[in-house]
């Protein structure tokens, strides 16, 4: 073949093969859309893992990677604060449907990963805890002596979270603080209800304990500090 129509044929050639490959070449994967991805790691890692932590632990938020935490919080109690988000935390709605970028597919992707990753239907060793949502009101009162009798002796400490303090109230809800109370956070070093005494035997709080506690914290809260997550409209539900 001359030079000529060689000049001429290449360009041909690479227009036909597409960007540029010469017969032959290996094709390059198509980048998945955003959309279609459904590896529970790739999901965590970019939705969850700055508030979470990696692995679900020592992060600033719920610790997800905790067997307990697991074993408390149901399927659609995970998807309805993934989708919606938390109102008084900084957890925003994922959800496409409540102006996210995650599908529906996707969040039932990451609990279904996080069930195999961390969950453990041993979690509780047999124990029955306190029930993740409150089923009757709380006192003040009660609460404000439970927690200075079994929790203020931690939390005085300059090395534990004030968790009286205003300021970390602000950005934490009742339902938070329950879970913590129920599930602990061992990855932080906050223990369970099942608190042990200074003779080292347990002494479980009691569901109306907990109740109680988390109603003398919501009460120290500063109704004036606004989150800065915004509020979801309940979609079909309340929150």
């Amino acid at each position: 073949m001359r030079r000529g129509a060689l000049a001429l044929v290449l360009p041909l050639v690479f227009a036909l093969t597409g960007c540029g490959r010469l017969p032959g070449a290996r094709a390059e994967a198509t980048p998945a859309r955003p959309e279609d991805v459904l590896d529970f790691h790739t999901l965590y890692s970019t939705n969850c893992q700055a508030c979470h932590g990696a692995n679900g632990h020592n992060g600033p938020a719920m610790e997800l990677g905790n067997p307990e935490y697991q074993a408390l919080v149901d399927d659609a109690t995970l998807r309805k604060w993934i989708s919606g988000g938390m109102p008084g935390t900084e957890m925003p709605a994922f959800a496409q449907s409540a102006g996210g970028m995650l599908t529906d597919a996707q969040i039932n992707a990451i609990i279904a990963g996080m069930r195999k990753e961390w969950g453990s239907p041993s979690a509780f060793a047999g124990a029955t805890p306190p029930p993740y949502a409150a089923t009757q009101a709380g006192d003040v009162r009660r609460g404000q002596q439970a927690y200075q009798a079994r929790c203020a002796s931690c939390h005085q400490k300059p090395s534990r979270q004030q968790v009286t303090s205003p300021a970390y109230l602000s950005l934490v809800s009742d339902q938070a603080l329950r879970t913590i109370i129920i599930a602990g956070r061992p990855d932080i070093g906050q223990p369970d209800w099942r608190l042990t005494d200074a003779n080292g035997s347990a002494r479980p709080l009691a569901a109306q304990d907990v109740t109680d506690i988390v109603t003398y914290l919501g009460s120290l809260r500063n109704p004036a500090a606004v989150s800065a997550a915004p509020i979801p409209v309940p979609r079909g539900g309340t929150q």
